[in-house]
């Protein structure tokens, strides 16, 4: 073991390629404790941090194969862990969603407001489905996660003008796949 951890990143990420476990063992010994700090300082719990980049380092032995490095390993596993976190957070607000719909259900289980709010709900996330990938994540991240555009821009490393275009088609997109049932109330 004591030869793997003299390799550099590189190095050790072209063994892992080829299904090498010291290797990985390796990677996961020298990056385990950063990317849980990383993950700690986001999501403010040790075991959400643990459980996030241990599912990254699953992740990462499963697509071991096929793993792309552009640049550097601590860039990749960097930004992987990224995607990890708000993806993460991202699960926690819908499982929030749903107990809090669960007490509204309780409340207008037989009224007609609920049944027109679940129609309404359905609707959307069937809109917001139909969105291409990338316009459907920067929706997501904008009005389920509460991400600013430039937060947005920042964790998907692309332009601010970008997110825009893509909260403007899809805003565009759910208006018009709504508009039928906003008719229903007029």
């Amino acid at each position: 073991m004591n030869h793997y951890q003299s390799l550099n990143d590189q190095a050790l990420a072209g063994l892992l390629q080829t299904g090498d476990r010291q290797a990985f063992t390796a990677l996961y010994s020298r990056y385990w404790e950063k990317m849980v700090i990383v993950a700690y300082v986001k999501l403010q719990s040790t075991q959400d941090a643990e459980e996030v980049v241990q599912d990254l380092f699953v992740d990462i032995w499963n697509r071991r194969g096929n793993l792309q490095l552009r640049n550097s390993f601590h860039t990749y596993i960097s930004g992987a862990l990224k995607y990890k976190i708000y993806t993460f957070i991202g699960r926690k607000n819908q499982e929030l969603a749903r107990s809090g719909s669960l007490a509204m259900e309780d409340i207008c289980r037989n009224t007609e407001e609920w049944l027109s709010y679940e129609a309404l709900r359905e609707d959307l996330e069937k809109a917001v489905l139909e969105l291409p990938e990338k316009c459907r994540l920067v929706f997501r991240l904008s009005r389920e996660n509460g991400l600013s555009n430039q937060d947005i821009a920042n964790t998907l490393s692309i332009a601010p003008k970008t997110v825009e275009k893509h909260l403007t088609k899809a805003l565009l997109h759910l208006r018009t796949a709504l508009k039928s049932f906003f008719f229903l109330f007029l």
